[in-house]
């Protein structure tokens, strides 16, 4: 697929091309995204790795595992849909490990987005470039409208023009999304749909989410990527198309990937520059990396009370996740209506964030719902309230008002989800965000959860920190590392650029602008 022509390229460490003689070991804690890039990266150079998970399934929050139906079926949960975007430039660089051809992940036609009142917007068929883009948006949106632009705060929307990192959090990370999207006065509609359901994306709602977090994503998937926002998606469940062949591709490589084992505490000394205590047994390591989700970081942390500086972990101390999400997934003895998207996002229905029918695109899904004339839907929840006593029925009861034919559908069965352990970026939270780097050279970060100066999210921002991880380390020892790619890391327009930089710079203390 080509690549944006303005994407960004960051040159790998240079070095030899492997270790030559006695390789390090390295510890990678954790196998989601994070860790299996760190780890496939090291073990490429020929590093003795060694990774730790504490699951029994690789992919962190976007694993699966088998489970048994009760009509005898064996199928695969996960926790929930995920979009692989155009951009996610290092993720695919990782899968195309194992999947060189890009089989593995199948687009889908649009990205829909309803809202309760009857408003439906899309992004099919969309130029993928600024103004291009937006004017067409704004040409055929029916949620914000030309008439509604003398309300909008130009001024204050100027910086969504020209972002980038990490500039945009000293601007805005003072705010958080809400207050920063009120200044703006979008139309209501589009605030809702438009702007909403992209911040949940976050799993917080916008008012406990940062002005600049936002503007990032504003700027990675619609303004400053000429990728533009459609997606793709596993063509079969996470194990089986993903994460189980790159497991094989590291145990080709002599990587050792232990699995269901508790990485308890790591502890400088030893053998080894450090100790690392894997349910009971003690690893000798080289060099560690983190790439745990935030409980997990954690407390392996709590517990290695020699690990970095004061300063250090009491920055990781202060890690908090995001609020519970549920993810649940139903199999009906009855399909939905055949023109139904595979993926829906949603707003204004309460609870209800989007809508996947997986028997749309995904084969293990669609065989279920041939031999059964039935259907696989999945529904998603984020940022539940403290108070909700049954989001489950919630949940369906909000399904049912999107998609009304499922009301006449029986359960055959359900499966859910409910967690809690994303990560929040708070307003004010960027400063005193870990990076890839700790106070000890060997010991490294790795997550969507650390901080990375450049313009990645999610998924994409858990592969970057994980190939920088191991770039970090290999460049330690002389070796050479592998390169990282961004889109565009400014505004893409030079006009609206400057524009932007001369109007657009917003206080973060100060009271709306006028334009």
């Amino acid at each position: 697929m080509p690549r944006d022509r303005r994407a960004v390229r960051v040159a790998a460490p240079a070095g030899r091309a492997r270790f030559d003689g006695e390789a390090p070991t390295v510890v990678v804690v954790g196998a989601g995204i994070a860790g299996l890039a760190a780890a496939t990266v090291l073990a490429e150079r020929g590093a003795r790795v060694v990774v730790c998970e504490r699951e029994h399934h690789l992919g962190g929050r976007v694993g699966g595992w088998p489970t048994t139906l009760a009509d005898g079926s064996e199928v695969t949960m996960t926790r929930g849909f995920h979009a692989f975007f155009r951009q996610y430039y290092n993720l695919r660089a990782l899968l195309r490990r194992v999947d060189p051809g890009g089989r593995a992940l199948v687009g889908l036609p649009d990205y829909p987005l309803w809202h309760t009142g009857g408003h439906r917007d899309g992004f099919a068929g969309l130029p993928t470039t600024l103004p291009w883009n937006a004017l067409a948006f704004l040409r055929r949106s029916p949620t914000f409208r030309w008439s509604d632009l003398p309300s909008v705060d130009a001024r204050a929307a100027l910086p969504l023009l020209d972002v980038s990192v990490p500039e945009v959090y000293r601007e805005l990370d003072g705010l958080d999304a809400a207050t920063y999207l009120e200044r703006i006065r979008f139309p209501r509609p589009a605030h809702a749909l438009a702007f909403e359901v992209f911040s949940r994306s976050f799993f917080a709602h916008p008012s406990r989410m940062s002005a600049a977090e936002l503007a990032v994503m504003f700027h990675i998937y619609f303004l400053g990527s000429a990728e533009g926002l459609l997606f793709d998606v596993a063509a079969d469940p996470f194990p089986h198309a993903l994460w189980e062949p790159l497991g094989r591709h590291l145990a080709e490589l002599g990587a050792t990937v232990r699995r269901g084992v508790e990485v308890g505490s790591v502890q400088p000394g030893g053998p080894k520059r450090f100790a690392v205590d894997v349910s009971g047994d003690v690893l000798d390591a080289d060099a560690v990396v983190l790439a745990a989700d935030v409980p997990g970081l954690r407390r392996v942390v709590a517990a290695s009370p020699r690990l970095g500086d004061a300063a250090w972990r009491e920055r990781i101390a202060e890690l908090r996740t995001a609020p519970p999400f549920l993810v649940s997934r139903y199999w009906l003895d009855r399909p939905v209506d055949p023109d139904r998207p595979g993926f829906l996002g949603t707003s204004g229905y309460g609870l209800l964030d989007n809508v996947s029918v997986l028997d749309h695109y995904e084969h293990e899904a669609r065989a279920w719902a041939a031999r059964t004339g039935g259907s696989v839907v999945e529904l998603h929840g984020y940022a539940l309230p403290a108070d909700e006593p049954d989001p489950r029925a919630r949940l369906w009861e909000q399904l049912t008002e999107v998609y009304p034919e499922t009301k006449r559908a029986n359960v055959v069965d359900e499966r859910h989800e409910l967690r809690a352990d994303c990560p929040l970026f708070p307003a004010g939270g960027f400063a005193r965000r870990p990076t890839v780097t700790t106070p000890d050279d060997h010991l490294v970060l790795a997550g969507d959860l650390v901080r990375i100066d450049l313009p990645v999210a999610l998924m994409e921002r858990a592969a970057t920190t994980g190939f920088d991880a191991a770039n970090r380390l290999l460049s330690r020892w002389g070796v050479a590392g592998t390169e990282l790619w961004s889109v565009p890391t400014a505004g893409r327009g030079p006009v609206l650029r400057a524009v932007a930089r001369r109007w657009g710079r917003t206080p973060v203390d100060g009271g709306p602008h006028r334009a």
